[in-house]
């Protein structure tokens, strides 16, 4: 039993990564899937709470950026004996700004929001509670690569991604 911890900025890529390499395998909780609950904090922690004692595996697909943000879900899983795996996606504002462009509707989230969540990132640690770390580059041809953690690379963006800030 696993929970997975997505963090990354709105339009970095953490959705369409849930869809290639877990929806067959973890229950998916986003606060994205509950617009209207006026308390998505202790709704989302009712959901992964939920799964993770039916022995579910579970996906938590927000931004995730502070430590704050995934720490009660770290906790709850440790408690109920769930491993912790974080996939990070590297803060880069502009390719999340392009990207979140590029969609329709109430999926598009204001550029502010992205600035926002920018502002609050901290890096995620082994010390917060993960068991692994790893880092999740969506490269120029769309598709999702997945490497060793590289906190350095995740800070940087593009520019510790693909090299010479392409």
């Amino acid at each position: 039993m696993e929970l997975v911890v997505l963090v990354g900025l709105s339009g970095s890529g953490k959705t369409t990564f849930f869809r290639a390499r877990f929806a067959q395998t973890h229950a998916h909780v986003s606060k994205d899937l509950f617009p209207h609950n006026r308390n998505k904090a202790r709704r989302q922690q009712h959901l992964l709470q939920e799964a993770l004692e039916a022995g579910q595996s579970v996906v938590l697909d927000n931004t995730n950026p502070a430590v704050e943000d995934r720490s009660d879900a770290i906790v709850l899983a440790r408690t109920c004996g769930a491993r912790v795996t974080g996939y990070v996606f590297p803060r880069d504002v502009p390719a999340s700004i392009e990207r979140n462009a590029r969609r329709v509707g109430k999926a598009r989230v204001p550029d502010v929001a992205i600035y926002s969540t920018a502002k609050r990132w901290q890096t995620p640690t082994l010390e917060e509670g993960f068991d692994r770390l790893f880092t999740v580059i969506l490269t120029p041809e769309g598709s999702l690569e997945i490497l060793p953690w590289d906190d350095l690379r995740v800070d940087q963006g593009r520019v510790g991604v693909l090299g010479g800030g392409d």
